[in-house]
């Protein structure tokens, strides 16, 4: 009968769970490695690019024309040469080693950060001071990843500390139209930056293989 079908297969899966503990036990453990990590922070920072273009959009209005006119395109002046600048031939870039793109992403959000930390205790608007923090704060993070792979593929850090203790800064502008340009060089370096580092954990995630998942037996009884 149904009845009596359903009471042996009941029987049958009790009398299998009361053997379990006589069978070899089955562990799935997933190592967390590089690939992950490259995973994660080219998640971080096409975010970053994200919350770059509204930021900058905010910035630029703040700094008035003709910072915030779309075809506003200025020479680079030499004042701005501190910013890390990311415009190197694409293939000159392409062609170093994986190491060596790192810990030249790694030195330049270093001190990109300082020099972002810099405008958020300059600007005169709460709002803008709270989206300036809340992207510090995620480019912090940025480097924290940067580092993390490196050191999972086994790279030495670049020398010295991520940032110095106290934000440097540009030196003082003469005026307040050099200044703007100061911040503006340093919005569009950053902005190229990102772009690239976007590529590059791209690729670089396509190198290393994903997290690895292991089957390990422990057997039991034997």
């Amino acid at each position: 009968s149904p009845t009596g079908d359903s009471w042996g297969i009941f029987t049958f899966l009790c009398a299998a769970l009361c053997n379990l503990p006589a069978l070899p036990a089955l562990n799935c453990s997933e190592e967390l490695g590089a690939g992950q990590s490259i995973q994660q922070t080219y998640d971080l920072t096409r975010y970053l690019e994200h919350q770059l273009r509204t930021l900058a959009g905010t910035y630029l209005n703040y700094l008035g024309p003709p910072f915030n006119e779309p075809d506003f395109n200025p020479p680079r002046l030499a004042r701005a040469e501190r910013v890390p600048s990311a415009t190197v031939d694409l293939d000159l870039w392409r062609g170093l080693t994986d190491n060596a793109r790192l810990a030249a992403n790694y030195r330049a959000y270093s001190r990109l950060l300082c020099y972002l930390r810099v405008l958020d205790g300059q600007v005169g608007t709460a709002e803008l001071r709270h989206r300036l923090s809340h992207f510090c704060a995620s480019l912090q993070g940025l480097v924290l990843s940067i580092g993390g792979i490196m050191s999972s593929l086994g790279y030495p850090l670049p020398a010295g500390p991520a940032g110095p203790p106290a934000p440097p800064g540009m030196p003082t502008a003469p005026n307040d139209f050099l200044k703007k340009m100061d911040d503006f060089w340093l919005l569009k370096e950053l902005q190229t930056w990102l772009w690239r580092s976007a590529k590059d954990f791209n690729r670089l995630k396509k190198k290393v293989p994903p997290a690895v998942v292991t089957l390990q037996l422990e057997a039991r009884g034997f």
